[in-house]
């Protein structure tokens, strides 16, 4: 399995790894360019942890309409991609360690 985390680290990037998951990670604004330099194309799972950065899921399911996306983020979701979002979760509800072995079976 293959995933592409963008945002701040909240420690799920690493917690995927441990959990036999191959990441690729995007630090910054999220520009199609990075993701197809992280390899979203080829990715089973697209996790954001800024909700800023949101513009970047319907980028990241143009070039991979298969991808899982999961946001992992204390903010709410805006409006505009909650029918692209397969899950959202707050980290202070639920901790990476939990998310990444969901995640990765």
């Amino acid at each position: 399995m293959k995933a592409v985390v963008a945002g701040p680290d909240r420690g799920l990037a690493d917690a995927l790894e441990t959990a036999g998951v191959a990441v690729s990670r995007i630090e910054g604004l999220v520009t199609r360019e990075d993701l197809l330099d992280a390899g979203i194309e080829d990715a089973d799972l697209y996790v954001l942890t800024d909700v800023s950065e949101a513009t970047s899921i319907p980028v990241a399911l143009d070039d991979n309409p298969a991808l899982r996306v999961v946001i992992y983020a204390p903010e709410t979701m805006p409006e505009f991609v909650r029918g692209q979002v397969d899950l959202a979760l707050d980290p202070a509800v639920m901790p990476v360690e939990t998310v990444a072995e969901e995640l990765a079976a």
